[in-house]
């Protein structure tokens, strides 16, 4: 396996297992540790879901799951468990923060942006008359 993933401990796997559906019907799932932790490591990296390592699966069982979830309101219950404080308790966050600009916003086109300060503009108004 590669360095840098995200995979869930024993401890928090604990807290969240008990919040996943169980007796559905259809085909048997994929491993729901590695899913999970697929998705949290997707949404720490901020990456698009394309780009989901393959050691976590599919990255369209990643996306699936997630929205799924989403829209059944199972996130709620999974990070409240993964955020009560226990013994090691760790500080975690989620960031979503993202700023969007037009392509033009580089200041690439329109000539020079520098500006005389208005000591100079004033000294060169005297050149043209006295």
């Amino acid at each position: 396996m590669r360095g840098g993933l995200f995979w869930l401990n024993d401890k928090q796997w604990a807290r969240i297992e008990p919040h996943l559906p169980t007796g559905l019907t259809g085909p048997d799932r994929d491993d729901d540790r590695r899913i999970i932790s697929g998705i949290i490591h997707m949404l720490q990296s901020g990456a698009r879901w394309r780009d989901c390592p393959p050691e976590y699966g599919p990255y369209t069982t990643i996306y699936n799951r997630f929205n799924r979830w989403a829209k059944r309101g199972r996130w709620c219950a999974i990070f409240e468990a993964l955020a009560t404080p226990g013994k090691d308790a760790v500080a975690l966050s989620l960031d979503s923060t993202s700023i969007k600009a037009h392509r033009c916003a580089s200041g690439g086109k329109g000539g020079s942006t520098i500006k005389q300060s208005a000591g100079r503009v004033e000294a060169a108004r005297q050149k043209s008359m006295r």
